[in-house]
């Protein structure tokens, strides 16, 4: 286990808990050596405060999915905003705990991590020519930047996230909109038009009787 925290008293009640529970744990007390040291120590998850001295947790997770590293992370933080918590998730990380937290708690969150391993789940999905970053609102097509609107980001973002795959207008309308509103399945016609013209038609199919999935188009295919 590896423990990236700045303060002393933490980081040394963190060892002395961890390496009780039979873990063996390395400690690093600011971001570039944490950085470094989850490169290339061979960790089964690593424990990562927010607000680090020379590069900061947020930094620290980022670089490390940017180069395909998917060492899990449980970030510690005493910024318990709830745009705080989503930043640190959109970053890469897989848990979220603020400060002061239940020692009980982060045991059973870093239990949970240790089960799902380390399995790629990168920053930044791709699909074909489409990336698409959701921590910095930002969309890709064929190298492009193409803006969306909020709903149409939400759109692209569920479907890139089942890559492949068909999705239903009535799953779309359970998780890109809001289940309290009453909102009439073709408006999942609509936004998938509006999408279209933004993508390029051949990036988003119509399977027809089922739904919508992602396709991968040949390289030059225009956008809109």
């Amino acid at each position: 286990m590896l423990v990236v925290e700045d303060e002393a008293r933490l980081a040394a009640a963190l060892r002395r808990g961890l390496q009780a529970e039979g873990f063996a744990v390395d400690v690093a007390a600011d971001g570039q050596d944490g950085l470094e040291m989850a490169r290339h120590g061979g960790y089964d998850a690593m424990i990562l405060d927010v607000m680090l001295p020379r590069l900061s947790g947020y930094r620290v997770v980022r670089q490390l999915r940017a180069e395909r590293h998917w060492l899990p992370v449980l970030m510690l933080s005493a910024k318990d905003g709830e745009y705080d918590q989503a930043d640190g998730l959109d970053c890469g990380a897989d848990d979220y705990l603020t400060k002061p937290f239940s020692y009980v708690v982060l045991l059973a969150r870093l239990r949970a991590l240790l089960r799902r391993g380390a399995q790629a789940r990168p920053v930044v999905l791709a699909f074909g020519d489409v990336e698409l970053d959701p921590a910095e609102r930002r969309v890709l097509v064929g190298g492009a930047e193409v803006t969306l609107t909020t709903r149409e980001f939400a759109l692209l973002e569920y479907l890139m996230r089942r890559p492949g795959q068909v999705v239903s207008k009535t799953e779309l309308l359970d998780h890109v909109w809001d289940a309290a509103l009453d909102t009439a399945p073709n408006a999942v016609e609509v936004y998938v038009g509006y999408l279209r013209r933004k993508i390029g038609r051949d990036r988003l199919e119509t399977v027809r009787g089922a739904g919508y999935r992602l396709a991968v188009v040949e390289p030059g295919t225009p956008v809109g």
